[in-house]
């Protein structure tokens, strides 16, 4: 199974398509300039992703669910990139899951209140990876991706 794991941001989205059995197939970022137009961004987005899901043909997508407590103007923007996330991926007929900061944390460290370099030394032992991908947002698309793997195989290893 093809996982597409997704850490959402308008300025620059993480993603990263994996195996379930951890193999890396590829990873990368879709980036926007906050010169553009908003709208344009958002464009930019889906066709990066849609893009992304013709090459590799994932089976499903797997996208941190994201919480916000101070800036709300932040928060409607990503909350706007995650709907165009979700269209997208409504639009090519896959399901997705969602999995808040701390259950990737935990999937990934074992410890749902891990830092950043943490979870990088982590993802790098877990893909066997000579350095820590960058930048951070396709490190923590790998870490989102491999929560669904490790979510998945205990949902199928029990039936």
């Amino acid at each position: 199974m093809k996982i597409l794991g997704i850490d959402p941001g308008y300025g620059i989205l993480g993603w990263s398509v994996i195996n379930d059995d951890l193999t890396i197939i590829d990873y990368g970022v879709i980036r926007t300039e906050s010169s553009e137009r908003f709208d344009s961004r958002l464009l930019k987005i889906h066709t990066g992703l849609k893009e992304i899901i013709s090459t590799f043909r994932p089976d499903c997508v797997s996208i941190e669910k994201i919480f916000f407590s101070k800036s709300t103007s932040t928060a409607m923007d990503v909350s706007k990139t995650i709907g165009v996330i979700l269209l997208t991926t409504r639009l090519a007929d896959l399901d997705y899951h969602e999995y808040t900061p701390s259950q990737v944390k935990q999937a990934i460290t074992g410890f749902g209140r891990a830092d950043k370099e943490q979870m990088q030394a982590m993802i790098r032992t877990i893909f066997r990876l000579d350095e820590i991908p960058r930048p951070d947002d396709a490190a923590d698309a790998l870490a989102i991706a491999a929560c669904h793997s490790f979510k998945h195989t205990r949902i199928g290893a029990s039936g």
